[in-house]
């Protein structure tokens, strides 16, 4: 313990590393615990593979690889694809499982393809955008930690300031209509809360691991109480402590990635 604090406070790479796991580990433990209890645990998939097309985009539009723009990028993209299953499910007889797949691999696939086109381009700065892909926690940058902290921090007020309307959506939506809720609009919102928590732990840990870290924690959580309340901050903690290990651990073992 007292060697991991040393390091926290004098290495910067392992203090940036598990600042920005752990931020992102509140932040996507939060937000799955609503996920999970809504039984939308595989949105946060779809999502994280949604977002590369919306990365890629940015790219080609900015030639920035600024964390901000990029990440504006994979917002859009990821809400895009949220809205694109949602209304699958509403106007058509397609289940939600398969609205997701079918989303996930168009979006994923066609970010592929953009990718592709990229890296065959003369672009001097087009080298590190395939590490969305699987992630790079170990180069983070302090500024791409601050980043992270502030859309955290936006984020948790939302979802304090709407507490109690996003708890009657998750267990009694009909109750919630019932009584004049603008049920649908909350549902956005919240669905956009978690793309932004999705978005953000990209350049992290990737496409393929942010699902892991919506719903683990989460998951997690809820074995050990059954108020929302509770949850959502067990599951914050075990999210940022699931961070600041993995970044730990990687520190203290030779070539382990982190």
């Amino acid at each position: 313990m007292f060697e991991l604090i040393q390091n926290l406070l004098s290495d910067y790479t392992f203090r940036t590393v598990a600042l920005g796991s752990g931020v992102l580990g509140i932040l996507s433990g939060a937000l799955g615990s609503f996920a999970v209890l809504r039984r939308q645990s595989l949105l946060g998939d779809a999502i994280s593979h949604s977002a590369l097309p919306g990365i890629a985009l940015a790219f080609l539009l900015t030639r920035s690889k600024e964390p901000l723009i990029l990440i504006l990028g994979a917002a859009f993209a990821g809400w895009l694809a949220t809205f694109f299953i949602l209304s699958i499910v509403r106007n058509t007889r397609i289940k939600d499982d398969s609205a997701l797949g079918l989303v996930l691999s168009s979006f994923f696939g066609f970010g592929l393809v953009l990718l592709t086109f990229i890296q065959k381009q003369p672009y001097a700065n087009q080298a590190g955008l395939e590490t969305f892909l699987f992630g790079q926690a170990a180069a983070l940058l302090a500024r791409d930690v601050v980043t992270m902290a502030v859309l955290s921090l936006i984020t948790l007020t939302v979802l304090g300031i709407f507490w109690k309307e996003f708890k009657l959506l998750s267990f009694d939506p009909e109750f919630g209509q019932s009584i004049g809720l603008p049920v649908h609009i909350l549902d956005i919102l919240l669905t956009s809360l978690l793309v932004i928590a999705i978005v953000i732990g990209l350049q992290t840990v990737g496409v393929v691991l942010m699902s892991a870290m919506v719903v683990a924690p989460a998951a997690a959580a809820r074995q050990w109480t059954d108020r929302l309340s509770l949850m959502t901050i067990l599951a914050g903690f075990f999210g940022a402590f699931a961070g600041i290990a993995g970044a730990s651990i990687s520190s203290m073992v030779t070539k382990l990635p982190t």
